[in-house]
């Protein structure tokens, strides 16, 4: 299993600087692109381009907080992390909120869509309008829970860098993996739920 970690030359932590981490995959990913090998022998070629998107695919992987912590329980447990499962708890009143104005943002288009006066049309925009502001209020809240979570994933980088190193039999013991799992799956909620608000936001704009 490739390790995007040390791809990145960044340590396994479940926060990363980001700015900082991109720094670094842009100086790799320059000094190994493929226009760069012009010239030498097929091998070689085939070797840096392989190089090359094996850094692009590290970086969208830990650029991304919910691939990254996927990615970091799979190296740290040697499998794969369990597919979603109940709601966190923490987050089962935002995901009320998200399945509910969904559905009705939802029932709005299909309305307007049946629309043909252009005095109703306009009162629909001016609705859509209203609809617009209250998902992205929703999205304001769902950011707000992204940020609660970074920072308690920035709270658990001094017990990875405690840690014993990978391969030490007392590394998964030090680690408190259970809660990074709760972590993941929140994350891929959050992601999965602006997801799921932002593509209400576009279809009302398209009114």
């Amino acid at each position: 299993m490739t390790d995007s970690f040390a791809l990145l030359n960044e340590p396994r932590r479940p926060w990363l600087d980001l700015d900082a981490c991109k720094g670094r995959f842009l100086e790799l990913s320059t000094a190994t692109h493929p226009d760069r090998a012009h010239g030498a022998p097929e091998a070689e070629k085939e070797k840096i381009s392989s190089l090359y998107a094996e850094l692009n695919a590290a970086w969208r992987c830990l650029g991304d907080p919910k691939e990254r912590l996927g990615h970091l329980l799979e190296l740290e447990l040697g499998r794969k992390p369990p597919g979603l499962q109940t709601t966190p708890a923490g987050a089962l009143d935002l995901f009320m909120q998200v399945g509910r104005l969904c559905r009705e943002a939802d029932r709005f288009v299909a309305e307007r869509s049946r629309a043909t006066s252009p005095m109703i049309k306009a009162q629909f925009f001016i609705q859509g309008l209203e609809w617009t502001d209250q998902l992205q209020t929703l999205q304001g809240a769902i950011r707000s829970k992204q940020g609660e979570l970074d920072d308690e994933l920035r709270s658990l980088n001094p017990i990875w860098a405690a840690a014993p190193p990978p391969g030490n039999p007392g590394r998964a013991s030090a680690l408190p993996l259970a809660r990074l799992e709760e972590l993941y799956r929140l994350s891929s909620y959050l992601a999965r739920w602006n997801a799921q608000v932002q593509e209400r936001v576009v279809q009302l704009s398209l009114g």
